[in-house]
């Protein structure tokens, strides 16, 4: 971004190629400003460098490539470089109104979509774009291409919009719209690849199984594709991919394909190999439930299993379980444009789906979607628990992203939750069937559960936050009622000790007076 562009700098050198790149084409140098605040949801460099008389802008990217946003909020990349953007602006003005053309038609049939579309800039606001396009391609020292040339380019930066372009608002972090309508390929299609590629080389031998099988990140992608590509020899290689993921990651979704994609042969050798895996652990005995005790009923098993929860339809499988093996993977920007989408079609009746949202995009290291996700499943709460302990989430959040201010004011509101209203009064009436009058019934506090001693981890964290900032007042109060949920706590345990002094040495350092 630091390096000036040569075609803009020559733009900006000649008023005359100015006027006509903003008169003509669409692209004046004097209208660089947006209508709202944008970013990449990525958080790469974004510069603003035109305008156009619609309220649209176009932006350079940190490598070069060009990005419009309109006004209406749809963005799309038109130009892995300012070069060949403006070759397709100049080349075919009106370019947004070419972006859904078929390729795939006739010269004929494009031939008269361009010259309908050019006829109508002619006769509206440029009589002489013939002449002013020669102008500028020469002036700037770019190509005259050939209109399907230059749509095949336009639609292959449009593909490549999402993931690494996504555009949102800066304030609220919702996405903007594609520009166009062009097929993409499914999320699974790019998460299931290096799986597939995985799963390809061990099927040439087994000189390659422990590389694969030992890492984490391969071996559920593998399992994954395993599941989607069924071959009658893959029984050896998944067996190893079982033990391994069995020693490595206990009771996992992934353990369990790999447990009924075995049972699926019917092997009796399998039916001890998977029961002594269920017996293992308390947690491997609920995955598998339901696990035959005679090995000749293990076809069925593994096959009314699979059916419930399987099948061999990768467009069957639930999204965020794509973009969690997408963040393992190391496809960050894969995930979070994903999940970006879900999360701005989310509605009153998402609130188990915006929790798990947020809790991935925590794991992704994305706090500020995460807490807009956060915010919405609190929202939503109308059980005061729940409500309470969502907003211990937020807090949670809020004080990681540096809001410690937020942070508390989330954190009070959810012990206010958690608390309740009062108790009623107790009254005198008398009980049936007895002559004493009704007793409250006995109830256990949250503060004396786990619940009280995260809550007041979270007010000593916030404490500890607040005091080096100078928000004394914030790491005051934090600290004293930290104190006193520490207090209530039957057992405390020796971290939320060590928490509670961290935060007073923290305040006592910097503490005024």
């Amino acid at each position: 971004m630091t390096c000036p562009d040569p075609v803009l700098t020559l733009l900006r050198r000649r008023p005359d190629l100015v006027r006509l790149a903003a008169g003509s084409f669409g692209f004046d140098t004097g209208r660089a400003e947006h209508v709202e605040e944008v970013r990449l949801a990525s958080g790469a460099p974004l510069m603003a460098v035109a305008g156009d008389d619609t309220g649209g802008t176009y932006f350079t990217c940190a490598d070069g490539a060009v990005l419009y946003a309109s006004s209406e909020g749809g963005a799309g990349l038109i130009g892995s470089s300012t070069q060949e953007a403006l070759e397709i602006l100049i080349g075919l003005p009106g370019w947004r109104d070419c972006t859904d053309l078929d390729l795939t038609a006739d010269d004929e049939a494009l031939h008269e979509a361009f010259t309908r579309t050019e006829g109508e800039i002619r006769s509206s606001y440029a009589p002489d774009l013939d002449a002013d396009r020669s102008t500028l391609l020469s002036g700037l020292g770019l190509r005259r291409l050939p209109r399907r040339e230059l749509l095949q380019r336009l639609q292959e930066c449009l593909l490549r919009t999402e993931p690494e372009f996504l555009l949102v608002n800066a304030d609220e972090g919702c996405a903007y719209d594609l520009l166009d309508r062009l097929r993409r390929p499914p999320l699974w299609r790019a998460v299931l690849a290096p799986g597939r590629a995985d799963l390809a080389l061990m099927r040439t031998g087994r000189s390659r199984w422990d590389e694969i099988a030992d890492d984490p990140v391969r071996r559920p992608a593998v399992l994954r594709a395993a599941q989607y590509e069924r071959q009658p020899q893959d029984l050896p290689l998944l067996r190893s991919l079982l033990e391994h993921e069995a020693a490595s990651c206990g009771a996992s979704e992934e353990l369990r394909i790999a447990a009924v994609l075995i049972g699926l042969h019917g092997a009796p050798e399998d039916h001890t190999l998977l029961r002594s895996v269920r017996q293992s652990d308390p947690d491997m005995h609920f995955l598998l439930s339901g696990f035959p005790e005679s090995p000749g009923a293990l076809t069925r098993w593994a096959a009314d299993f699979d059916e419930s929860n399987y099948g061999q339809d990768p467009h069957d499988v639930y999204d965020l379980t794509w973009t969690e093996l997408a963040r393992r993977q190391g496809q960050t920007e894969l995930a979070r444009a994903a999940l970006i989408r879900i999360l701005d079609d989310t509605g009153p009746r998402d609130a188990a789906l915006l929790a798990s949202l947020s809790h991935q995009f925590a794991a992704l290291g994305d706090l500020g979607q995460a807490i807009r996700a956060r915010r919405l499943h609190v929202s939503l709460q109308d059980d005061s628990g729940e409500r309470g302990t969502a907003l211990a989430h937020l807090a949670s959040l809020q004080r990681r992203a540096g809001d410690v201010e937020a942070a508390w004011q989330s954190l009070r509101r959810a012990v206010t939750a958690l608390d309740g209203p009062p108790p009623p009064e107790p009254t005198e009436q008398l009980a049936l069937f007895c002559d004493r009058p009704q007793q409250p019934c006995p109830s256990i506090s949250w503060r004396q559960l786990g619940q009280g001693t995260q809550i007041a981890e979270q007010h000593f964290l916030i404490a500890q936050a607040a005091a080096p900032l100078g928000l004394h007042e914030v790491a005051r109060a934090a600290l004293h009622e930290g104190r006193a949920l520490l207090d209530g706590c039957p057992h405390p345990s020796a971290a939320l000790r060590a928490a509670a002094r961290a935060a007073e040495a923290a305040h006592e350092r910097v503490a005024p007076g």
